[in-house]
């Protein structure tokens, strides 16, 4: 069967799915549209949550990061497991134990402040639009290589897909939604890798492929995959650091605090009936996304592999451009693979030297999907990594469009300006809130700041640089005020965004960028997708300093962040 046709049968079956669960599980009350009625059950949660989390980012652009980054990718790896850690021991309990609908609301409540309600909405919408932004992206690519229509065509069409299931269900829709599509994407990124890693070690196991030696040689593969970058003029892949050591450190660190500091994640452990459901949901959502986060550098390693040994069949000897395979023109459609031939002589030259390489765009995260592809695979094999990466995309676009929506909805309109209407008006609003989300977030996707990896990585240092401190003084401090709380936000927000916007011209050094050195005027060499550690460190400082000069809060706020930490059952969602 032809791969277009086999591909529109997968593609379709699952969206067939999606569509089916969003129309059996539709929200009826606003309870059952912000929280799925705080009924899942932690492993169905732990499963939907993985699905929310692992997005376009990890199943469509991680591995291409790691594929032309090396060693220093593995900041990715560290930094989105590392934060479930710190989400499951130090938020997710907490905060469901309080019982409210969403992150805004709590911060509200407890700095006894509608300005801080409203400055945690700002935060929220700028981190969730950054963050949709990537997802958009990613959802773009994969349409436009699977379905063979231009970046502009495919993202619309995944714009209505989104907006029906995600505008129907809310977050009932949505999580059973999720369920199906983890299940869709895990298999779509796992068999691929089992068929790769066998082909070129004989071991099933992508991990320990990784770390084997190549079929019929003693070469290990990652040996060989050293010696086939440096030729070419690259730095080392299994030792390369991301810039230096410290940025490293504050990359890592930043997306492990953005990723406990994201509304769309925290919101997932609302959904559960009781407070130690969140962090048993915490646990089995780390244990889904394992799956994928270790098979990841394996996928990345194989696939630089494969795309080096495609572009030069015979070391040394450059492929014709006359003879470039099938995997190579079909992407070359999509403009997210182009060749320009510099010195005319008819050769695809590929290196690190700018002047000579002729590979003008090599988008990282078009990695992961060509490589079944470039690997050879059947037909039906291609197929399904298209129906995964359109799950990845598809659900994360989901759940921070629903957070959007809920931040419109309900700490806006309900919130603050009209408190008064019923749960009926709600609902209309929050539906609407979320169409409105769709359309904006699809506009800004048709002009993306950079590939997915790179534009999620800003939102986490967002996240991390406004949410996350404010989440963990409101519960582990009695002491800040609602003025220390609301100046730490913004601090930590306009530093890091400062700090991007200065830097916008070099947003992300990758291996493919031929930058050399990083810029002279970086803050201790940390670039700016790293930043959002430092804007942690000054929201911290500002919230606490102010703190100190400003009345203390009420006693019964005093009151309410003792009675979070005291470890019994928590209220129903919605209550209080």
């Amino acid at each position: 069967m032809p791969l277009q046709t086999l591909t529109y049968l997968v593609v379709g079956a699952t969206f067939a799915l999606y569509i089916a669960i969003a129309l059996w599980s539709r929200a009826g009350s606003t309870r059952e549209f912000y929280v799925a009625g705080a009924g899942i059950h932690p492993i169905a949660n732990g499963m939907a949550t993985a699905a929310d989390w692992m997005s376009a980012a990890s199943f469509i652009s991680m591995a291409g990061m790691i594929a032309f980054m090396g060693y220093g990718g593995s900041v990715f790896l560290m930094g989105w497991t590392g934060g479930f850690v710190i989400l499951a021991m130090l938020l997710a309990p907490y905060l469901r134990k309080y019982g409210k609908f969403t992150v805004p609301e709590f911060i509200g409540d407890r700095f006894y402040s509608k300005g801080a309600r409203a400055v945690a909405v700002l935060c929220l919408i700028i981190c969730s639009v950054t963050y949709v932004i990537g997802q958009m992206k990613g959802i773009g690519v994969a349409f436009s290589r699977f379905l063979e229509v231009d970046y502009s065509t495919g993202l619309l069409v995944g714009m209505c897909i989104v907006f029906f299931y995600a505008v129907l269900g809310g977050m009932k829709g949505i999580t059973y939604t999720q369920i199906a599509q983890y299940c869709v994407l895990i298999f779509a990124y796992t068999i691929p890798a089992i068929f790769i890693s066998l082909n070129l070690t004989n071991n099933p196991i992508p991990q320990l492929g990784l770390g084997s030696t190549l079929a019929g040689s003693d070469t290990l593969l990652l040996d060989k995959l050293d010696q086939i970058v440096t030729d070419l003029g690259f730095r080392e892949y299994t030792t390369d650091v991301r810039l230096s050591t410290l940025n490293m450190f504050a990359f890592t660190l930043s997306l492990m605090l953005g990723t406990a500091g994201l509304p769309h994640v925290i919101i997932r452990f609302f959904t559960v009936p009781r407070v130690r459901d969140a962090r048993s949901s915490a646990g089995w959502a780390l244990l889904f996304i394992a799956i994928l986060y270790t098979t990841a550098p394996a996928v990345a390693g194989m696939a630089r592999l494969n795309f080096m040994q495609t572009i030069e069949p015979v070391p040394g000897e450059p492929m014709a451009y006359e003879q470039r395979p099938q995997w190579f023109k079909n992407w070359e459609v999509t403009g997210l693979l182009g060749f320009e031939d510099h010195n005319e002589d008819g050769l695809v030259q590929y290196g690190a030297d700018p002047a000579t390489n002729e590979m003008v765009t090599i988008d990282n995260d078009i990695m992961v999907l060509a490589n079944p592809e470039i690997a050879g695979l059947p037909n039906w094999v291609i197929a399904l990594v298209a129906a995964g990466g359109l799950a990845a995309a598809l659900s994360t676009a989901a759940g921070l469009l629903l957070a959007i929506a809920s931040a419109i909805s309900h700490d806006i309109l309900k919130g603050m300006i009209a408190p008064a209407i019923s749960e009926k008006q709600e609902l209309l609003a929050s539906r609407l809130a979320m169409a409105a989300a769709i359309a904006g977030a699809g506009y800004l996707g048709f002009n993306p700041p950079g590939f997915a990896a790179g534009t999620v990585a800003l939102a986490f240092g967002l996240a991390a640089s406004s949410i996350f401190p404010a989440l963990m003084m409101g519960i582990f401090s009695t002491r800040v005020t609602r003025e220390g709380a609301i100046a730490g936000m913004l601090a930590g927000i306009s530093v890091t965004l400062c700090y991007v916007f200065q830097h916008q011209g070099v947003m992300f050094v990758s291996s493919t960028s031929f930058l050399g050195d990083m810029p002279a005027n970086w803050f201790f060499g940390i670039e700016p997708n790293a930043f959002g550690v430092v804007g942690a460190v000054v929201n911290f400082t500002v919230a606490f300093a102010v703190s100190r000069i400003t009345a203390p809060p009420p006693a019964q706020v005093r009151d309410l962040v003792e009675s979070i930490r005291v470890p019994t059952g928590a209220p129903a969602a919605g209550t209080h």
